[in-house]
């Protein structure tokens, strides 16, 4: 099989040797080289990975690679199999090979992150408690506007509680180059409506945070065999900090 799964990276890190993974350096444009494939080459938006994050890689695979299938994964974050130890050795080693992709993709359509649970707070809820809401509305409202036969699909994923995050997948590239097509006409839409001057530079990643639920929506649509698999972290979670975040969010909030 020709499968690619993007490495997201901005700066230099371990790589899993197998040749299966393309580490691509997002965010390239005016960076020193970091020795990976850069997203600035083609058609690309390298320049607006401060709004876009890891979406500036997706985007230029989409103009620039050709493949059987695609995927994507970070440079911390990866599909294998699930595993209890912080010690980081061992977590590389139940990463996913090439033949562990081939063998699921001969009986899925996706692979896909197991979903986060937010046990007490639905998907619409953790957004606006977390971002701005006007942001989701807006774009609740384009969706109505360019691809109304998605609107019962973005109450549906907006009334769970379970989402997939991190923009993680592998898929055919055909389905991929549908999925952006339908992605970055949203997402320029909203770029075009939304004013981010008033906005710090994390809620400034307008773009990727959105393009995390969207991608549940357009899934929604869509009637593909799907695969949960485990994320292998290769950095330990801080869960005291990341739970006393949630809090603080639930209860403070963004106006």
């Amino acid at each position: 099989m020709d499968i690619k799964i993007l490495v997201a990276a901005h700066k230099k890190y371990w790589m899993p040797a197998d040749d299966v993974y393309m580490p691509l350096q997002v965010g390239a444009e005016g960076k020193a080289p970091l020795g990976y494939t850069p997203d600035n080459t083609g058609d690309n938006i390298s320049s607006k990975n401060s709004n876009y994050c890891e979406l500036t890689g997706l985007y230029w695979a989409w103009k620039n690679v050709d493949c059987q299938y695609i995927g994507l994964c970070h440079y911390r974050r990866y599909f294998g199999r699930k595993v209890h130890t912080k010690d980081i050795e061992k977590k590389k080693g139940v990463i996913f090979h090439r033949e562990d992709y081939e063998k699921l993709l001969q009986k899925y359509d996706v692979i896909l992150p197991v979903k986060r649970n937010y046990y007490i707070e639905t998907v619409r809820s953790q957004y606006e408690h977390a971002h701005y809401k006007k942001d989701l509305d807006e774009v609740e409202r384009i969706i109505s506007e360019k691809y109304p036969g998605y609107s019962d699909a973005f109450t549906r994923v907006m009334n769970r509680r379970k989402l997939h995050i991190l923009n993680m997948f592998v898929m055919k590239k055909s389905l991929f180059d549908e999925y952006c097509t339908w992605l970055f006409d949203i997402l320029f839409e909203l770029e075009k409506r939304t004013d981010l001057s008033g906005y710090d530079s994390y809620e400034a990643r307008l773009f990727g945070f959105m393009s995390e639920r969207l991608f549940n929506v357009w899934l929604e649509r869509q009637n593909l065999k799907k695969c949960e698999v485990p994320v292998v972290f290769l950095e330990n979670i801080d869960w005291p900090k990341k739970i006393a975040e949630f809090l603080k969010r639930k209860f403070l909030g963004k106006k």
